[in-house]
């Protein structure tokens, strides 16, 4: 039987989702208690492997088993050996063609963005924070010239293992909600720091350090060393992966997250 389990974690912590030799990772986290609840080995395919300190609302896995548990066990059992900062969301029966990554046809990333003078306790390692104003107009300016099919090689990290730099990125949404500064980012899939690549861009762009216009000459040049440094990992969030809808894939559990919602569940 092929199962998939819908993820929530907080990844400030981890040393990203993919398994590595010190084992900080979700990834070894979650399958240490399947483990442990199951008493078998359940290895994980993921639909993104997210980076340090990254988190997860929206994160797919899939496993196959031939143990015979209902849906909510999985749940309820496999939480009951995760630390507070994973928990699986829910558990559903999947015919054998669904893959969590290759079945996937896009994804969705929010970051959220904390601008106050100050900085906030509360917020740290899930926000990221600039204690300048944010110019939202010229930021929306500059990210829609990243909307459509490109080569995203400017925003590529050296480390990059895809096959191909080119991406649909379908849409950039920027929104402000008091000093909370909401980016969503969707795309048929992403470059390794793609994103917090961007969001380098777009807050030099919001801080009046580069104009709107820059970010076309950033795109064009193919140059990682022509866009900004990367930006923190601690306010990006994996929101959301598509599924053909024969799958029925359940939507991320919105009533958990705690920053301001400009788009609801869409």
């Amino acid at each position: 039987m092929r199962i998939a389990l819908g993820i929530h974690y907080d990844g400030t912590a981890f040393s990203g989702w993919q398994s590595q030799p010190h084992g900080n990772t979700v990834q070894q986290t979650l399958e240490a208690a399947m483990r442990e609840f199951g008493g078998v080995a359940l290895p994980t395919t993921v639909a993104g492997r997210t980076d340090t300190g990254v988190h997860g609302i929206g994160q797919v896995v899939h496993f196959d088993t031939e143990l015979d548990r209902a849906m909510f066990s999985w749940v309820r059992g496999v939480n009951a050996f995760l630390p507070k900062t994973v928990a699986v969301q829910w558990a559903q029966a999947m015919p054998d063609d669904f893959h969590a990554r290759f079945t996937a046809f896009e994804r969705t990333y929010f970051y959220v963005l904390y601008v106050h003078p100050v900085r906030s306790p509360l917020l740290d390692g899930r926000c990221g924070w600039l204690h300048t104003p944010l110019d939202l107009e010229a930021m929306r300016a500059a990210s829609r010239v990243l909307v459509g099919e490109h080569d995203f090689s400017a925003f590529r990290s050296s480390e990059c293992q895809a096959k191909t730099p080119v991406k649909h990125l379908y849409a950039i949404d920027i929104e402000q909600q008091g000093h909370f500064f909401v980016f969503r980012f969707r795309a048929s899939a992403f470059l390794h720091h793609m994103v917090r690549n961007i969001m380098g861009c777009l807050v030099a762009v919001g801080r009046g350090r580069q104009p709107a216009s820059w970010m076309t000459h950033v795109l064009a040049s193919l140059d990682r060393r022509q866009a900004a440094p990367t930006f923190m990992p601690d306010g990006l969030y994996l929101a959301r992966v598509g599924y053909p809808e024969r799958f029925a894939v359940p939507e991320p559990n919105w009533a958990a997250w705690p920053f301001p919602m400009p788009w609801a569940s869409s």
